[in-house]
């Protein structure tokens, strides 16, 4: 009941002939709605405001409290401009923002001319960009893909966002660059491991935004996942053509 497999043990599965089933496009629009909400939540420190409003931290007006960052002619940096990738994209661009960049292993022509999305390089994408939304899937390549380095060539006002898998980035270096003050604010929907244990340092800091992993978290699109499910297992035991199967 997932679009991932990379929890899976693929070598083994592979090497013992068992079939997959999976669902890669049902929860497309429910996750970057998700990658939307965490994004404003984390820019506009909605989390932080709430606990100020129930502290008692609300008191006068004051010019700049609880100040964060607009999306108006901002850039947005998309690392993998898949389906959810192009589904935020899509999503964001209502919200004036000016230039779309996307990093990934391919060029995406057809998917990145809705957005006039650039294709850059990972370190250009990180320099450049206001906000850095990670949508790839978890290879051996993107493991660790954010790490000191990447988010040492980010703006000090960029926000970094990550609904994709928790191993994408180095969280001991995230944690330095929210502390240091390297960038602005970092919303993680993904983490390692999960759930993230309550000590976790990264749930100390204010200008971190963590979820529970609910990126396809509405009735809708779980019920649809469980249906695919249950008919990907049922024609996997009839020894049928699995609605969705993974071709391993």
């Amino acid at each position: 009941m997932s679009a991932g497999f990379d929890h899976l043990a693929l070598e083994e599965i592979k090497k013992r002939g068992i079939r997959v089933g999976y669902i890669p496009d049902i929860l497309t629009d429910a996750t970057a709605e998700l990658t939307v909400a965490l994004l404003l939540a984390t820019c506009r420190r909605l989390p932080e405001s709430v606990e100020e409003v129930k502290n008692g931290g609300w008191t006068t007006w004051k010019p700049f409290w609880m100040c964060g960052y607009g999306l108006s002619d901002s850039t947005v940096g998309i690392i993998g401009l898949g389906r959810i990738g192009q589904a935020v994209a899509r999503r964001l661009k209502p919200f004036g923002v000016k230039r779309f960049l996307y990093a990934g292993r391919h060029l995406k022509p057809e998917g990145a001319a809705e957005f006039e999305a650039e294709f850059v390089p990972l370190t250009r994408l990180a320099e450049e960009s206001d906000f850095v939304v990670v949508t790839c899937s978890l290879t051996p390549d993107t493991a660790g893909l954010c790490n000191k380095d990447f988010f040492g060539k980010m703006k000090k006002t960029s926000v970094f966002i990550n609904t994709s898998r928790g191993a994408v980035v180095n969280q001991e270096d995230l944690y330095q660059a929210l502390v240091s003050g390297q960038i602005a604010a970092a919303g993680l929907d993904v983490t390692t491991p999960e759930p993230l244990p309550t000590e976790h340092p990264l749930l100390s800091l204010k200008n971190c935004v963590i979820l529970p992993h609910i990126g396809s978290a509405t009735y809708a699109t779980r019920s649809t996942m469980s249906v695919l499910a249950v008919n990907n297992l049922l024609a996997g035991l009839k020894g049928e053509s699995m609605p969705s199967e993974l071709h391993l």
